[in-house]
């Protein structure tokens, strides 16, 4: 079955049916998900559906553009929620540089930080890159980033970058933009990378590959991405799932057998 790393399920884009899209998860062939945190908040409502779904884990962190709202109070929040068992992962923590706020100072001293707390919590880390390879790449070096391991979130750079993180020991997240007409470079890195470094994801209700392009994404929608990264590879859309699976399992320190808690 289908595992997907990183969706967002507590957006209000899902507040209409969250419950049936969540309960329905089995049915469509997903097994597992991971909600991500973007916020404070966010966290907190990940947390709470880690609790009510036995397929949602969670993972506790601020996103780049959240990260002017840290301060230590807060911080030790979050170091208490990514504590909690069914927290499998810091994140979503990196750089975005594609606005201007907060400043990139700002970004760079929590990113700095959420990193070091994923070490003292042992948990693997999430990381949001958006124009800002270089800064994200040095970094995840300077905090040994390769002893605390993790996922590169909607790897969105070329084989140069791939190599760099790969090397670090990071898996490749791969979601509905490998399925769209521009994603030439994409595709040359789901061509180049390991298969048993690349795992699944949609980001939902974001980025929706084709043929549903431009409309509210869901774990629903991973087949796409499973057929697109088939063709790319030259695999069945069997084997494709099976590999993406244990390496999300692996990722996130899960036993390779089911993914749903009892």
């Amino acid at each position: 079955m289908i595992f997907d790393t990183h969706a967002h399920y507590d957006d209000e884009a899902f507040d209409e049916d969250r419950e049936e899209l969540l309960q329905g998860l089995t049915e469509h062939g997903i097994e597992a998900i991971v909600n991500i945190g973007n916020d404070m908040a966010s966290t907190e409502h990940t947390l709470e559906l880690t609790k009510r779904y036995p397929q949602v884990y969670g993972a506790a962190g601020v996103h780049p553009s959240s990260s002017a709202e840290l301060d230590e109070e807060k911080f030790a929040r979050l170091k208490t929620a990514a504590m909690d068992p069914q927290i499998v992962a810091v994140g979503e923590i990196g750089l975005d540089y594609y606005w201007d706020e907060p400043a990139h100072e700002i970004q760079r001293y929590w990113f700095g930080r959420q990193l070091e707390l994923a070490r003292e919590v042992n948990r693997p880390v999430v990381i949001h890159s958006r124009d800002a390879a270089k800064d994200t790449l040095d970094i995840l070096k300077e905090h040994k980033a390769e002893e605390i391991g993790g996922v590169i979130h909607c790897f969105s750079y070329g084989k140069e970058m791939a190599r760099e993180f790969l090397n670090l020991g990071f898996y490749l997240g791969i979601g509905g933009v490998l399925t769209f007409s521009n994603a030439k470079k994409l595709k040359e890195v789901v061509e180049y990378a390991p298969l048993d470094r690349l795992v699944l994801e949609t980001d939902c209700p974001y980025l929706a590959p084709v043929p549903n392009r431009g409309k509210r994404n869901s774990s629903f929608n991973l087949p796409y991405v499973v057929d697109a990264m088939a063709e790319i590879r030259g695999l069945s859309t069997e084997e494709v799932i099976r590999a993406t699976n244990l390496n999300a399992k692996q990722l996130y320190h899960l036993a390779p057998g089911k993914s749903e808690r009892n």
